[in-house]
């Protein structure tokens, strides 16, 4: 069996902090660190594999050089990498912004839309994310808060707190506030449509720049879902805990903490990201054993197999 540990690629955004360095030990070469980017195959930032046959080559490399098999048989569809999986840490709150669908990215942006995930992995008090919006309006009403600096008001504002799950569906307006640490599991894309960035500007002193056609061509502006649940029940089973977070049509995303062992079986059907979120332990498989700490990342391809995870640890498995 193949495992392949990643070093994540850091995004140093204007709103970013440093959490990720002082709490998740990432040696970063930006500060402040906005974002790491953990399993990333993505051209604008690729993880890099370290340790194994293929240390310190990044892990887009390693992708685009094996067979598209290790991805498995539910990718076969699929023209790039499908995942994207990230930590984000906001100390300041993110734009206003909405992504494309799979329809408009390829045609705009000549890259898959952007579906996401997030699980709150950390909230400081009082904090809270945009989802959405309240009520419905027309195209001309959201071209007229944006334009009159309203917009916020229009949406619906969510106070969070750890273990919080929302899936952001394309076209669904959002926004991260300060004070929260995301792992963010989306689809392999960075197309982002920045619709209010509150009169901010950046390293060059000018304005960000927004994107408020396309964002009024793809944006719901009808009221989101659910907020906050998983979609799966806590399920403690002999050893360890199971929920399922996410269950879409890109991804599934479940949450697992053991503080014993953990056995998993790996089919040919779908590789595994596996995100660490807390605690320490190993991953063992074949007669090699991979310690693991909060913070860390492997894939696993697509095969025949399984492994065993040990110790005390909290994490998210990502499959198609």
């Amino acid at each position: 069996m193949e495992v392949i540990q990643l070093r994540p690629a850091f995004k140093d955004y204007l709103w970013g902090g440093r959490r990720l360095i002082d709490e998740y030990d990432k040696k970063a070469d930006c500060d402040p660190v906005a974002e790491s980017w953990e399993l990333s195959a993505h051209k604008d930032g690729s993880s890099t594999i370290v340790g194994c046959a293929y240390d310190g080559m990044l892990f887009k490399d390693y992708i685009d050089q094996h067979a598209k098999d290790l991805w498995g048989t539910k990718a076969a569809k699929d023209a790039t990498f499908p995942i994207l999986i990230k930590f984000i840490d906001a100390k300041q709150p993110l734009s206003i912004q909405v992504h494309p669908d799979d329809t408009y990215a390829w045609e705009h942006e000549h890259e898959p839309g952007k579906n996401e995930f997030w699980y709150v992995m950390e909230a400081d008090p009082d904090s809270f994310l945009y989802y959405g919006v309240k009520e419905p309006m027309t195209k001309e009403e959201y071209r007229a808060h944006i334009q009159d600096d309203t917009i916020c008001d229009y949406l619906n504002k969510v106070h969070v707190k750890k273990g919080d799950c929302f899936f952001i569906q394309a076209g669904t307006i959002h926004a991260i506030g300060a004070g929260l640490m995301i792992a963010e599991i989306q689809q392999s894309s960075n197309s982002t449509y920045r619709v209010y960035d509150f009169g901010r500007v950046g390293k060059d002193g000018k304005p960000r720049q927004l994107h408020i056609d396309k964002a009024v061509d793809v944006s719901n502006l009808t009221p989101s879902g659910k907020n906050g649940e998983a979609d799966g029940p806590l399920i403690q089973k002999n050893g360890y805990t199971e929920q399922v977070l996410t269950k879409n049509n890109y991804f599934t995303c479940t949450k697992y903490h053991v503080d014993t062992t953990y056995t998993e079986t790996v089919t040919k059907m779908s590789f595994q990201g596996l995100t660490i979120l807390d605690g320490q332990g190993a991953l063992s498989y074949d007669d090699q054993v991979l310690p693991l700490r909060k913070g860390d990342s492997v894939f696993i391809p697509a095969q025949d197999g399984k492994y065993e995870m040990s110790g005390n640890l909290t994490w998210i498995q990502t499959v198609l």
